[in-house]
């Protein structure tokens, strides 16, 4: 019978650290009111972006990316949307309803690859799941390359897929989604990369977007 509490037991556990970590704030005292650089820090819910300027003089992210992209992408728009994650849920889920049990415990454990889900957009609206973070030039090149990283072998990769939306695009990622490393980590970490406040650690949007209420 013990054994049948042991699950229960380590779900609990992973609970509890996961929201006493997602509580404990780094980087607190970070000088990001001088910086001119605009990115935003964007949720849809469940899943966060670091969304960054297309172009700036530190980084022309269209012609990084190349021209291996959908047609329908206006690379023109002023922003562009960084999400990492695991590439079973990108491409075979488009929706919540479209979740198989297969793909969700790939996910979890370690038994998947990632992608770069890439997203252009217009100028974003601040609320409560949009953010507005101001960046020196040091912190947003730190940014860049913890983006680029993210990238399979830090360069774009194109994977050929149906996408979200018209102005999206998916490419091959770098690391293994899991229960300890998720989309939202993935988020956390590039802030802390660049010095910025963040959660020491957190698997899900609500305690990262708490950071800069």
């Amino acid at each position: 019978m013990k054994y049948l509490l042991i699950l229960p037991a380590l779900v609990l556990l992973y609970v509890v650290i996961g929201w006493l970590l997602s509580k404990w704030r780094v980087n607190t005292d970070a000088d990001i009111i001088k910086g001119d650089i605009t990115v935003y820090l964007l949720s849809n819910g469940v899943h966060t972006d670091l969304v960054v300027p297309t172009c700036h003089a530190l980084m022309n992210w269209p012609a990084w990316l190349g021209t291996d992209i959908p047609s329908t992408v206006d690379t023109t728009l002023p922003y562009l949307g960084f999400g990492w994650g695991d590439k079973g849920f990108y491409l075979e889920t488009p929706t919540w309803a479209d979740l198989k049990a297969s793909v969700a415990f790939k996910a979890m454990f370690w038994l998947s690859t990632s992608a770069m889900h890439v997203t252009y957009h217009a100028q974003p609206e601040t609320g409560p799941r949009c953010k507005v973070i101001r960046l020196n030039e040091q912190q947003y090149r730190q940014l860049i390359d913890y983006i680029q990283s993210g990238f399979r072998d830090q360069q774009p990769t194109a994977i050929h897929a149906t996408t979200y939306g018209t102005q999206d695009a998916f490419f091959e990622g770098c690391g293994t989604y899991n229960l300890f490393f998720t989309c939202n980590t993935w988020t956390n970490d590039g802030l802390k990369s660049a010095g910025l406040p963040a959660c020491k650690w957190t698997g899900l949007d609500g305690p990262l977007l708490d950071v800069y209420e």
